[in-house]
């Protein structure tokens, strides 16, 4: 007598299938947001580490507009999710505290390499999308006074 898989096993089986994509796509963007918007130990912080970091980022091909590089570590930026962040418009999250930033703002001419970028540094609050717990995207156009 074979028994069969009862419905709970199947339920199981397909959430082996079907979650792992999920979290693994949550992941990616997270990462996404690492590798574009963080540098926990920044050397200069004057053009030419804008230069230098938006080359090193992939962020040259075209030549992004402007960039903001977060100088902090990434429990920090991950708790903008929780309890260092707060609700901002529509599915964002603000940091409760400033953190040290480069913004590298490009300084015209061709979007094609080379590419020139002003260096601005300063420290400001961070506005974020988060989900599951984990950022997903900067929003570049929040500028605190």
């Amino acid at each position: 007598m074979a028994i069969s898989p009862g419905p709970l096993f199947l339920v199981f089986m397909l959430g082996l299938v079907v979650i792992p994509p999920t979290l693994a796509q949550d992941d990616s963007r997270y990462t996404k947001i690492l590798t574009q918007h963080h540098d926990a130990k920044p050397k200069g912080r004057d053009d030419r580490y804008c230069e230098r970091m938006m080359k090193r980022r992939s962020l040259t091909s075209p030549c992004k507009d402007v960039n903001t590089f977060i100088h902090g570590n990434k429990s920090n930026i991950k708790a903008i999710c929780g309890a260092n962040g707060s609700p901002y418009r529509e599915n964002l999250r603000m940091s409760k505290s400033p953190f040290q930033v480069t913004t590298c703002k490009h300084t015209g001419g061709s979007p094609r390499p080379p590419c020139q970028y002003r260096a601005s540094a300063g420290f400001r609050h961070v506005v974020i999308a988060c989900e599951n717990g984990l950022p997903v995207h900067f929003d570049e156009s929040f500028f605190s006074l």
